[in-house]
């Protein structure tokens, strides 16, 4: 009897743990690494580079796709912009420019704005899970007068069969904006309008 409640009490105790981790909020810090090929058209000119996260929330959904979950997926604008700085100043670099963080009058300049970023549920298969991801980047370009806006969105659908922990959340994030950093960056316009 003793052993058959211990045994009863150890699956409460882990069905209890099992549940609070899922309920908990998963906090991502994502470091996205562009890696497609930019167009080298740059000599040296100086590029006054910034990069901005103008969500409204730090929230970008829950693991559970329901609006008063307490599964929330968390990825704070503060830690996120100066890694999409780093990235902007390393893809300008790789053009050929000069990445600084000044203004100057008649200097083009080169702002990089995280405007949307969302995790939530996907169309998926009985039994079976799925996550719809959404980042949007736009990139603006200025010189001698002339801007060039471009808006560049990357989705991803993930299914599963278990809800993704935090490291699997994390590197879907990751993967996201690293796809639209690639599509932002190959962007022949934009290195064209710098380079003029």
């Amino acid at each position: 009897m003793t052993t058959r409640r211990l045994f009863g009490l150890s699956l409460l105790l882990l069905a209890n743990g099992w549940l609070a981790g899922c309920a908990s909020p998963h906090y991502l810090q994502p470091d996205p690494k562009r890696s497609a090929q930019v167009p080298a058209v740059g000599q040296g000119q100086a590029v006054s580079v910034s990069a901005r996260d103008t969500r409204e929330e730090a929230v970008i959904g829950s693991r559970s796709g329901s609006a008063g979950s307490t599964a929330v997926i968390i990825v704070d604008p503060g830690e996120l912009t100066p890694r999409l700085q780093a990235e902007a100043e390393r893809a300008v670099q790789d053009m050929g420019f000069r990445p600084t963080r000044g203004t100057t009058p008649g200097q083009p300049r080169l702002t990089l704005t995280l405007k949307r970023l969302d995790y939530g549920p996907g169309d998926a298969l009985p039994l079976v899970g799925s996550a719809r991801l959404t980042a949007v980047l736009e990139a603006e370009a200025r010189h001698d007068g002339t801007t060039y806006t471009g808006r560049y969105t990357a989705r991803r659908t993930q299914q599963y069969a278990m809800r993704p922990g935090r490291e699997a959340n994390q590197a879907m994030i990751e993967k996201l904006l690293s796809d639209a950093l690639d599509r932002a960056f190959k962007d022949p316009e934009l290195a064209s309008l710098l380079a003029r």
